[in-house]
């Protein structure tokens, strides 16, 4: 038989938690590559597990019997994929199939459809199981993410971390980070501000994430009672922290890159846990893309992205907090230097455009096989 002609058209079923452009463990990592994929002779059916009504209630206090019926639907659902999954070219999995129980789900989806990507950014599943925990371990999913890097003809990390974690199962893997669209993504910091205006310390994220924040309570107060600043805070509406004239609104996708644009100095401060390890340091690549200077913890991927006072700043402790934001404060042409050098890093390492080959050569290795 004659190779297939690479303009033949693949579908590909592709299984996710969240409906498009809502999380940006979606959004920036394979969402993005949707439109360059699908001009490249892929079609791509979403299947996300979450309806959009139950996706608006997730993180809200109540609406239990809704979550629970939510997720009734979101496995039948599943059932539906289960049934057209060999129909199709390819299955492409983000994180799991369903999210609680053993990888029964997931067993079926690797019978049904053989030519399987696995992507993931995600380090909760890999949390050692206890003699003492084994129910919650298996109520949480935990089992899923293993069985699916050993299923999977290729899988996709974010972080040196999880790629070595992944290669234990599986040595077809790549890692390749969250990304930024640059084209969205363009810098208008002047890097100068009048004696009137406030610098605008800024963090973007989440509630399950803001109190992250929180490990500079000591450090920004102090700050304030020096410097004209203000903290913006995107993602947390609720959030604020005393001694600090604080700005806090929701995550909203249509202004999510004009809300960034208004950061003078962005901070991604995060604790010495084996759960960040897993994270590609997206906080820092979003200030970067648009030519903020960061300051970021020295933990992690932060090393992979952020050469310190190169493209950005690493830190250790409160003092080297205090130091590096302060230094930032007072220098515009330190905010100049480091964020347009930061610009540059994501340009030529962290970008769609940079990336966008890599996403369609996996494809094409496992989707246009013969085996």
């Amino acid at each position: 038989m004659s190779p297939e002609p690479l303009t033949g058209q693949k579908s590909i079923l592709l299984l996710c938690p969240h409906p498009e452009n809502v999380a940006p463990g979606q959004r920036l990592k394979y969402e993005q590559y949707f439109d360059y994929l699908r001009n490249s002779g892929y079609s791509i059916t979403v299947s996300p597990f979450m309806s959009e009504k139950m996706q608006s209630i997730l993180y809200k206090n109540g609406f239990i019997f809704s979550k629970i019926l939510g997720t009734i639907f979101g496995y039948f659902k599943r059932v539906y994929d289960l049934l057209r999954a060999p129909f199709y070219d390819g299955v492409f999995v983000f994180l799991y199939v369903t999210p609680f129980g053993p990888p029964f789900f997931e067993l079926l989806l690797s019978i049904a459809n053989k030519k399987l990507i696995y992507d993931i950014d995600d380090m909760v599943f890999l949390k050692e199981e206890h003699s003492v925990n084994r129910i919650a371990t298996l109520l949480k999913g935990r089992t899923k993410m293993k069985f699916l890097i050993m299923k999977a003809k290729h899988v996709i990390t974010c972080t040196p971390y999880l790629d070595d974690y992944a290669r234990k199962f599986n040595h077809q893997t790549t890692d390749i980070s969250s990304t930024i669209n640059t084209d969205d993504y363009q810098p208008v910091n002047r890097y100068k501000n009048s004696a009137d205006d406030p610098i605008v310390l800024g963090w973007t994220g989440s509630h399950s994430t803001s109190n992250y924040l929180k490990l500079l309570s000591d450090v920004l107060p102090k700050l304030a009672d020096k410097y004209n600043i203000k903290l913006l805070v995107i993602g947390d509406k609720s959030f604020q922290m005393e001694g600090i004239v604080c700005e806090a609104h929701a995550w909203n996708l249509d202004n999510e890159v004009s809300d960034l644009q208004k950061i003078d100095i962005g901070l991604y401060p995060i604790p010495d846990d084996p759960w960040v390890y897993g994270k590609s340091g997206l906080k820092a690549l979003q200030y970067m893309a648009l030519g903020i200077p960061t300051v970021a913890s020295a933990i992690g991927t932060n090393f992979r992205i952020i050469k310190s006072l190169e493209n950005g700043v690493l830190v250790k402790t409160d003092e080297d907090w205090y130091s590096a934001i302060e230094s930032l404060i007072r220098d515009c042409d330190l905010r100049r230097r480091l964020g347009e050098a930061g610009r540059q890093t994501v340009l030529k390492n962290y970008s769609v455009i940079a990336n966008r080959d890599t996403y369609l050569s996996i494809f094409d290795s496992v989707y246009r096989s013969y085996h």
